[in-house]
């Protein structure tokens, strides 16, 4: 029979296995059928029904098609909004060889550092980078995003209290740093017991009860402060000392670590990531050799091989969540690793020299424009600054600012009712800062001199930061001073990817949580302009494709898992755990069963799950399994009645980390919700339930 269906199905291109080898995998089993198979292995109890209401599958061209009608009502505007996310010049030979190729973005996790010697360096490169620049003894593989890297310093102090300071429970946080970053504290500290302090950096007394304390470098607004006789003052009480800091201003002014942080938290954004909506971008962590023992995250070490020769590895991984589990230092189990090659890529190409050029760039335009304000007759606050400035002004000439600057698209940050913020960056040209004069001096009732910016280019400005100007080097390393051509750096990165094994060599044969790979369809949207060139605080309204695209995901995600509602915030499995046990937390409390706060995790779960747990201020029990990795149920119904009082939740793989759909599922969801309990379904092997089974019909 013939048909109307385009042959092309995504299904047919993505998924490997061809009918033969399905059939002959079949055959290997014993199985009468592929159906017959999932009856096997699947407990009939908590199949579904009815199929899933899902709109029909369409052919990868149309789904190309469909996505660019949705990328269109996303409008790019200019953005000097700031606030942690610039717009950048991604160098495309960057682009095209490492995050549109798959033997890098389809990489396994590097647990076997033999075949994984290429990304290991590329991350050794960052890492480098990171240290180099922040002027600390080490830094890690990379983190999610700067608000979890403060969040995590936050922690890992807290940790780290001296025995004299067991009680201190106080973190003070500058009241200039970034309000997302201020979110994510707040809610991380909350189940640890951690009291932020929230204040002026200048007028705030320290006291033995902080153990703690976070500055923004530059501040939140723009201007460079030196914060020496604050750490002094910390140091004296015994207060670690961290600091969130702009990588690229680093290039320009004094590092944290010459002026006594214990830890550097960031993000690499501006390192040719493109802003996308908010992420993802590799943050940083980076601190002193004394807390190696302590740092989250992945760390890249050198060794030697069985020859003598040099080698890569992952380091110190007995600190790490998969080996001390509800003892670990965090549960961060993975990295941005994709994104913390490509900015240390960054720097490979541009070296320290072109580096700090672009920086030197950056702060020269934006001098440009302080200038010209001032010419208008406008109150620009920052006295010493590197990429933005703050302008005062009456709430009229804002709104004439605001409407004259929109309807030339471009986004501008509006504090309050009488200041707005301007951050410049490194795509910002010469044609952009006359508009952005243009545009103030219009408001002004003023107009500006055709030769403006070239006359204020010509006043001297090498002395403006010198209270702060950095005078180490940087970035000394060859690699970071051998491959500043196109055709080098296309080398050397083909060099480390042919030292690597992915998918463009063999399938890999490890995993599950990891191998959620994306078809090449899939990927092609993120490079477009509408998705990437997007500032994740522009107005919503310039936002309406990426509005689309979360209210249908999350639409469909709730309809495959059987659940009412979904969160696309978490980003990454670990942050998932965390944000579920927090909304547990949260809805026991809401009854009046604040005291509630045991998780019940089986023994062969991902480490995760426990660091996480503990993470949400909860108190971990091991529920044993038996030889063949199932939850032992008998241990389970103990151990939920003897804490039927303080239960709080089991965390459940499912199936499980072996593979295996358990047979008593439900009676182990039952157990745990006749005690009071929740159930938490870790989504790491959801796939295998697609179509077939739901957390929502097993009891999550």
């Amino acid at each position: 029979m013939k048909t109307n269906i385009h042959p092309n199905k995504f299904v047919n291109r993505h998924i490997a296995p061809s009918n033969k080898d399905l059939e002959q995998m079949r055959a290997e089993c014993g199985a009468e059928s592929i159906d017959s198979l999932i009856d096997e292995t699947i407990p009939a109890n908590i199949r579904l029904e009815k199929k899933l209401k899902l709109n029909p599958a369409v052919s990868e061209h149309q789904f190309i098609k469909e996505l660019k009608k949705t990328a269109s009502k996303n409008i790019v505007f200019k953005s000097y909004i700031g606030m942690g996310y610039n717009p950048v010049i991604l160098p495309p030979v960057i682009q095209r060889n490492i995050l549109e190729n798959p033997g890098w973005y389809t990489q396994y996790t590097p647990y076997q550092a033999e075949i994984a010697q290429g990304r290991l360096e590329a991350l050794l490169n960052f890492q480098t980078l990171i240290s180099d620049v922040t002027a600390m003894d080490l830094a890690n593989a990379s983190l999610l995003d700067e608000g979890t890297a403060a969040a995590e310093a936050m922690s890992m102090f807290y940790s780290l209290r001296p025995r004299d300071k067991k009680e201190a429970n106080q973190f003070f946080v500058s009241d200039e740093c970034f309000p997302q970053t201020l979110d994510v504290l707040k809610t991380r500290a909350n189940p640890l017991g951690i009291e932020l302090v929230i204040g002026t950096q200048s007028t705030i007394e320290l006291t033995d009860k902080m153990f703690g304390l976070l500055v923004q470098y530059p501040a939140g607004n723009g201007e460079i402060r030196d914060y020496s006789k604050l750490f002094n003052k910390a140091d004296s009480k015994n207060i670690f000392k961290t600091v969130a800091a702009d990588l690229l201003s680093l290039l320009l002014i004094k590092a944290p670590g010459e002026f006594g942080a214990d830890a550097v938290v960031g993000s690499s954004q501006r390192f040719g990531i493109p802003m996308g909506y908010g992420g993802p971008h590799a943050a940083y962590f980076a601190t002193r050799e004394k807390f190696k023992r302590n740092i989250p995250g992945r760390i890249i070490g050198v060794s030697v091989d069985a020859q003598g020769n040099k080698a890569y590895r992952m380091a110190l991984q007995t600190r790490e969540q998969h080996i001390r589990r509800d003892k670990a230092t965090s549960n961060i189990c993975t990295a941005q690793a994709l994104l913390a090659t490509m900015a240390g890529m960054y720097a490979v190409y541009h070296g320290p020299a072109g580096l700090k050029s672009i920086a030197e760039r950056i702060r020269n335009f934006t001098r440009i424009l302080d200038l010209a304000l001032g010419k208008l007759g406008y109150n620009q606050v920052n006295k010493f600054y590197f990429d933005t400035l703050l302008i005062k002004a009456d709430e009229a000439t804002i709104s004439k600012i605001k409407n004259d600057s929109l309807s030339k698209f471009v986004n501008l940050r509006y504090i309050d009712s009488d200041k707005i913020g301007v951050n410049i960056n490194e795509a910002t040209e010469v044609n952009d800062l006359e508009e952005l004069i243009e545009i103030f001096a219009s408001a002004a009732g003023k107009t500006v001199d055709d030769n403006l910016i070239n006359q204020l280019s010509a006043n001297d400005d090498s002395e403006a930061l010198d209270f702060m100007k950095r005078e180490s080097d940087y970035l000394t390393h060859p690699v970071f001073n051998s491959y500043h051509s196109e055709t080098e750096l296309l080398r050397y990165m083909k060099i480390l990817e042919n030292k690597d094994l992915s998918l463009v060599h063999s399938m890999t044969p490890l995993g599950s949580c990891t191998m959620k790979l994306n078809g090449t369809t899939e990927m092609l949207g993120i490079t477009w302009s509408e998705f990437c060139d997007i500032h994740p605080f522009a107005p919503v309204n310039q936002a309406i494709g990426y509005k689309q695209i979360f209210k249908e995901l999350e639409a469909d995600l709730a309809e495959i898992t059987g659940l009412a509602a979904v969160s696309l915030q978490p980003n990454s499995g670990a942050q998932g755990e965390f944000t579920g046990l927090m909304v547990i937390r949260e809805y026991l409390k809401s009854k009046g069963e604040g005291e509630r706060n045991i998780v019940l995790i089986p023994s062969s779960a991902h480490g995760t799950n426990p660091a996480s747990a503990v993470m949400a201020g909860m108190k971990v029990v091991v529920i044993n399994c038996d030889v063949n990795g199932n939850i032992d149920l008998s241990d389970l119904k103990k151990k939920a009645e003897a804490d039927r009082n303080q239960l709080a939740a089991l965390m459940i793989t499912y199936p499980s980390t072996h593979g295996v759909f358990e047979e008593n599922v439900l009676e182990i969801c039952e157990t745990v919700h006749m005690y009071g309990g929740q159930v938490y379904m870790d989504g790491a092997n959801m796939n295998a339930q697609v179509g077939l089974t739901s957390p929502g019909i097993i009891g999550a």
